[in-house]
C-alpha cells in the first residue's frame, strides 16, 4: 500500500487530531523537499505558512470534524528551503484501531493567477479570523465573568443542599426508629392475636363451630398480613439506611434454585398452576445465598398470585451476553402489566391493580425490596411484561466461575 501511495500525482498526508503527523507519501516529501522520514513525526503546522496554518485552524479543522471531510480548500504550505508553496487540500477523518486521523491529499497549485488570488483569500481569511479571535476573546471574558457569578450561586446553593441534606438524615433517622419502635410495638399485640387465634381453634376453650372457626380463618389470615407489611416496611427502612450487610461468596445459581421451589411448590399446586424449570447446573454466581432466596421467593410468589389456573410458571437462568452477569428470571403467563405502570412496578407501595393486589393479600413492597437486595450485591432486577400476555422479572448477579 506505501508503494501504491508513493505513486500517487498528489502528496498524501496523514496526521492525528493533535497535529503529529503519522504518515506521508514521497510525493509530499518530493514537494517540499524533505525526505519522507523528515516528515513523519513533525507537526503538520511546522509544514506550513502562518497563513496556511490559520487557514487550517479555522476552515479544515472546523469543516472535518463538522462534516467530516473538507474538499478543495487553498492551503499555503512552506518548502525546507523556507519559500511558499500554494496547494490544494481535500481532507478526510478515519478511524483505524481506535485512532481517529485526518488524511488530506495535497495537490499543488500551478497557475499564478489562481495562486495569488488564493493567496488572497488565505490573507483574507487569517484577516476575519483574527477578528473572529478578538471578538471570542471578549466572549471568553463576558462568560468568564458569568461564570464567576454562577460560582458564587452554586456555591450558596451547595450550603442550601448541605443544610438539606442534614435535615434528611435528621428525618431519615427519626424515621427510621419510629418504624423500629413501631414494628415492635405491633408485632407484639399481633402475635398475641395469632396465638389466641390458635388456641381457639384448637379448641382450648371449648367447641368451635364452623362459623365460628370460618372466623378465625380469616382473623389468622388478617394478623399475617399485617406482621408482613411491618416486616416489610422495616426491611425497608433498614436498606435505605444503609443498614443491611451482605455475606458474598461464589453461589451455584441451580442450588438456589433446588432449596426454593419446595417452598412455593405447594403454593403453586393449590392454585392450579405448572412449573418449569430451565436452569444450567453451571452457573455461578457473586450474592448473599439468602437474600437471593428471598428475592427468588418473592418473585415465584408473585407470580403464583397474578397466575390464573392452568397458567405455567418458568424459572430460567442463561449467562448475559454483556457485562459478565448471571440472569435468573421468573416468567408468568398471567395477566401482565400494562405498559404505562411497568416502569413504576419497583416503586414502594406501587400496586398495579389495587383491588386484584389486596384481594391476594400484597402489601405492595415486595418488588422495591428485591430491586434494592439485588442492588446491593452489584446486580439488578429488571421487568418485561405485555398486559394479558403474562410477566418476567429478570435478577441479574456478578457471574464467576462454578465453585
Amino acid at each position: 500500500m506505501d508503494e501504491l501511495l508513493d505513486l500517487l500525482p498528489c502528496g498524501v498526508v496523514s496526521f492525528t487530531d493533535d497535529g503529529r503527523v503519522v504518515a506521508a507519501n514521497a510525493t509530499l516529501a518530493q514537494m517540499l523537499g524533505y525526505e519522507r522520514s523528515e516528515i513523519e513525526g513533525r507537526h503538520v503546522e511546522s509544514l506550513l505558512t502562518i497563513a496556511g496554518r490559520i487557514f487550517l485552524q479555522t476552515h479544515v479543522y472546523p469543516l472535518v470534524r463538522l462534516h467530516g471531510r473538507a474538499e478543495e480548500l487553498f492551503v499555503l504550505m512552506r518548502r525546507k528551503d523556507g519559500s511558499d508553496l500554494g496547494t490544494l487540500m481535500n481532507a478526510v477523518r478515519r478511524e483505524r484501531g481506535g485512532e481517529s486521523t485526518i488524511d488530506c491529499a495535497i495537490m499543488e497549485v500551478r497557475e499564478r493567477r489562481k495562486y495569488e488570488d488564493a493567496l488572497l483569500r488565505a490573507k483574507q481569511a487569517a484577516e476575519t479570523a483574527r477578528a473572529e479571535v478578538e471578538a471570542h476573546s471578549r466572549e471568553l471574558r463576558e462568560a468568564n465573568d458569568l461564570l464567576e457569578q454562577q460560582a458564587i450561586e452554586l456555591e450558596a446553593q451547595q450550603e442550601e443542599v448541605e443544610r438539606a441534606r442534614v435535615s434528611a438524615d435528621e428525618a431519615n433517622h427519626a424515621k427510621s426508629q419510629f418504624l423500629a419502635v413501631m414494628s415492635h410495638e405491633l408485632r407484639t399485640p399481633l402475635n398475641a392475636i395469632g396465638g389466641y387465634a390458635q388456641l381457639i381453634e384448637l379448641g382450648v376453650h371449648g367447641p368451635v363451630s364452623d362459623g365460628a372457626r370460618d372466623a378465625l380463618e380469616r382473623i389468622t389470615n388478617a394478623q399475617r398480613h399485617l406482621l408482613r407489611l411491618i416486616n416489610g416496611m422495616l426491611d425497608l427502612s433498614r436498606i435505605e439506611a444503609g443498614r443491611v450487610e451482605y455475606a458474598l461468596e461464589d453461589v451455584v445459581v441451580a442450588d438456589v434454585v433446588t432449596s426454593v421451589l419446595p417452598m412455593v411448590e405447594p403454593q403453586m399446586t393449590a392454585a392450579g398452576l405448572r412449573s418449569r424449570t430451565e436452569v444450567p447446573v453451571d452457573l455461578a454466581v457473586r450474592a448473599d445465598r439468602e437474600k437471593m432466596q428471598q428475592i427468588l421467593i418473592n418473585l415465584l410468589t408473585n407470580a403464583v398470585k397474578f397466575t390464573p389456573a392452568g397458567g405455567t410458571v418458568t424459572l430460567g437462568a442463561w449467562a448475559a451476553r454483556l457485562g459478565g452477569h448471571v440472569g435468573v428470571s421468573v416468567t408468568d403467563s398471567g395477566m401482565g402489566i400494562p405498559a404505562t405502570k411497568l416502569a413504576s412496578v419497583f416503586e414502594p407501595f406501587v400496586q398495579v391493580d389495587v383491588n386484584e393486589t389486596r384481594r391476594k393479600a400484597g402489601s405492595g413492597l415486595g418488588l422495591a425490596i428485591s430491586r434494592d437486595l439485588a442492588r446491593g450485591m452489584g446486580g439488578d432486577l429488571l421487568a418485561q411484561s405485555e398486559e394479558g400476555r403474562g410477566s418476567t422479572f429478570t435478577l441479574l448477579l456478578p457471574q464467576v466461575a462454578s465453585p
